[in-house]
């Protein structure tokens, strides 16, 4: 399990570290990544490509991962997915050190291929767990997701500031991410025991990403819920990648800036999954959470475009925060409620495809808007959020779902 927590850590981590990079990188004129002549909107339209690549290419990792994990074994299968994440960074820091855009993007689409290893992740630990320990054990990969989303943009913004170090760049957290990844292949060369009994000669098919998001739109009890799921997923992913603008355009924030203010939201939602959300969960269900923290939560989002300066920022995100770390688990609570007990874990597996799809397009439209108004990070999130609690509303008025999960 150490093993396997340090490899979710690392995809979170991935994930994370260059969330206060990419934007400060794609709008630093001086940086020379870019020709000096390419316009804001531009800029802001290569940056959301860049990052919509990641979970493009995640999007088919995951199933073809998995795959192959059932034919070949847990083991050889993560061993090459990290090899393949540790190249990736390599690739992503020559990009930047060379100021080649094409290395940027192939760098961060191996990575998120790789980063498909999640269901290999989720494949070992059931293999290894009792019925009365998945619960437990899938939790510790709940907490690594926390961990990661907490570091990974603090050490992103930290080792990517000039002012702290001088070598440092923005190469700089890409490099100490390869180490990184070189560590975490000892580990699995030393101490991962392979998990899989009886290997399995499953045939490999890109498309099952794509079928799943067809059964998810179309099962007659469940397809309320799944689009509550991807306009909720929708809207604050469109939040998270493109509020770096701005911060940048609006407060002059730097990449160590971004870092330590996604660093904060992290630990405002670890407190609220960890804490906050066990006494709500008493007093109401999962679906009656949602109807009040959905609305709460597109508010808190336009509320971010009141404070006049950057400090107040630090006095609303606690509420983007919490009412975010009640949704998240509340939205996968109603649909495993709503889904019978035989198939659950193909219900759940068709979330996650509903959730990759959802994070892959937000950074195709987000970055043309974000060039005409830098405020859209704020409008448009709000906006996908509140549409899913008024989708939410109509699941309300046509079943009721069962109390616990």
């Amino acid at each position: 399990m150490g093993v396997v927590f340090f490899t979710t850590f690392l995809d979170l981590l991935g994930v994370g570290i260059i969330i206060p990079i990419i934007a400060p990188l794609f709008l630093d004129g001086g940086h020379h990544l870019l020709p000096d002549h390419f316009s804001f909107s531009q800029r802001t339209m290569l940056m959301g490509l860049l990052i919509s690549s990641f979970s493009f290419m995640q999007f088919f990792g995951s199933s073809f991962l998995g795959t192959l994990s059932d034919r070949f074994g847990r083991k050889k299968v993560l061993f090459a997915s990290i090899t393949g994440t540790a190249i990736g960074y390599i690739v992503l820091a020559t990009g930047i050190e060379l100021g080649l855009p094409a290395l940027l993007f192939a760098g961060r689409m191996l990575n998120g291929f790789c980063a498909g290893n999640l269901a290999v992740i989720y494949s070992a630990i059931a293999d290894i767990s009792s019925p009365e320990q998945k619960s437990r054990n899938f939790g510790m990969v709940g907490a690594a997701f926390g961990m990661g989303f907490v570091i990974g943009p603090f050490m992103g913004g930290q080792l990517a500031d000039s002012t702290l170090v001088s070598w440092f760049t923005y190469a700089t957290p890409f490099w100490v991410a390869a180490g990184l990844s070189a560590f975490n292949l000892l580990l699995i060369a030393l101490r991962f025991t392979e998990t899989i009994g009886q290997k399995v000669n499953r045939s490999l098919n890109f498309t099952t990403g794509f079928r799943n998001i067809q059964t998810a739109f179309t099962h007659p009890q469940l397809r309320v819920v799944f689009l509550v799921s991807f306009l909720f997923i929708f809207g604050f992913t469109f939040f998270t990648q493109f509020i770096q603008v701005y911060l940048i355009e609006s407060f002059e924030y730097t990449q160590s800036d971004i870092g330590k203010l996604f660093a904060y939201m992290g630990i405002w939602i670890a407190l609220t999954q960890g804490g906050i959300i066990r006494p709500v969960s008493k007093r109401f269900t999962p679906f009656n959470t949602l109807r009040f923290s959905l609305v709460l939560l597109a508010t808190a989002m336009l509320a971010l475009l009141l404070p006049s300066q950057s400090w107040q920022l630090f006095l609303v995100l606690p509420f983007v925060s919490i009412f975010q770390g009640l949704t998240s688990p509340n939205i996968t609570a109603t649909v495993s409620n709503l889904a019978g007990s035989d198939i659950q874990g193909e219900i759940l597996g068709i979330n996650q495809s509903v959730s990759a799809f959802a994070q892959l397009l937000p950074p195709l439209i987000g970055g043309v808007l974000v060039g005409y108004d830098i405020r859209m990070p704020m409008y448009g999130s709000a906006l996908f959020i509140l549409l899913a609690w008024l989708v939410l509303q109509r699941l309300a008025s046509t079943q009721k779902p069962q109390a616990k999960p």
